[in-house]
């Protein structure tokens, strides 16, 4: 049986801690520590962890906000793939087409086709959908 969750013990962690919405780096940066605290206990009681999830809730709302990242265009993941695998422009010709067609692929001078797409995927054994 699980351990019982108390809440006179989650409310004190509540009002000793008074998490908010966070809208300043600082007050972000407070909240990072307190969760650093949290993540250093070896044994978390249960109030303590759903502080810590609410606590990670609120940084990553901020850094969402303020941080957003940007998906990476196709030709980005194809680049990073083939640097990451080792492979060469010369290793696709034949998978997506002809030495010329990869060439302009790579140098994104030309889109990926939904055939080029297709076979990509199979090619780096990743979802198509990367590469569209």
């Amino acid at each position: 049986m699980g351990t019982v969750f108390n809440k006179t013990i989650y409310t004190q962690l509540l009002v000793e801690l008074q998490p908010q919405v966070i809208t300043t780096e600082e007050e972000c940066d407070r909240a990072l520590e307190t969760v650093e605290k949290l993540m250093a206990f070896k044994e978390r009681s249960p109030e303590q962890t759903a502080i810590l999830k609410l606590l990670v809730n609120l940084i990553e709302e901020f850094e969402n906000k303020h941080y957003p990242i940007e998906p990476a265009s196709p030709h980005a993941i194809l680049k990073h793939l083939m640097e990451a695998r080792g492979i060469k422009q010369s290793d696709l010709v034949g998978i997506i087409g002809s030495k010329g067609v990869v060439s302009e692929v790579i140098n994104e001078k030309r889109a990926i086709s939904k055939e080029q797409a297709k076979a990509l995927g199979e090619f780096f054994h990743v979802s198509p959908a990367l590469f569209i």
